[in-house]
Formats: C-alpha cells, sequence, structure tokens
C-alpha cells in the first residue's frame, strides 16, 4: 500500500471518527454500540497510523501499538 493511500485512509477514518455522537441510552450513558464502534474504529485508525509510521522489522510493533493506543483513545471518547 502507497503512502499516499495510507494518508488518504487515515485522514477518512478520522473525518469520520469526528461524525461519531456519543449515543446515550435513558440512563445517560453511552450506549453499547457507541462503545464499541468508538473502541473499533480507534484500532482501526491507530493500525493505520502505525503502518504509516513503521518500517521494516518494527513496523509489526508500530501497527500492533497503534492499534491498543487507538483503542484505548477511542474508548475513552466514546463509554464514560
Amino acid at each position: 500500500m502507497s503512502k499516499l493511500t495510507t494518508i488518504v485512509i487515515l485522514a477518512g477514518g478520522l473525518a469520520l471518527s469526528g461524525c461519531q455522537s456519543v449515543m446515550t441510552g435513558s440512563t445517560g450513558r453511552a450506549t453499547e454500540f457507541g462503545c464499541i464502534a468508538g473502541t473499533v474504529g480507534g484500532a482501526v485508525v491507530g493500525g493505520f497510523a502505525g503502518a504509516a509510521i513503521g518500517s521494516g522489522s518494527g513496523q509489526l510493533w508500530a501497527v500492533g501499538s497503534g492499534a491498543a493506543l487507538g483503542a484505548a483513545g477511542g474508548n475513552a471518547l466514546t463509554c464514560y
């Protein structure tokens, strides 16, 4: 995958994740769907960012770390 394709996918994912609103249920807490969507979306965006940053034998570590940090960030933003 070329760097331009990775950048376009990453930018698109970030733009779409900005449109994700926190859905609240009757209790005022985030619904399960919003929580899962934020966590998975963050992992995907973080994985793409890690793939764009990493190179050589360290790329696998960069993808894994990016996905983990992205999932944690997405979870923190959409689940409370």
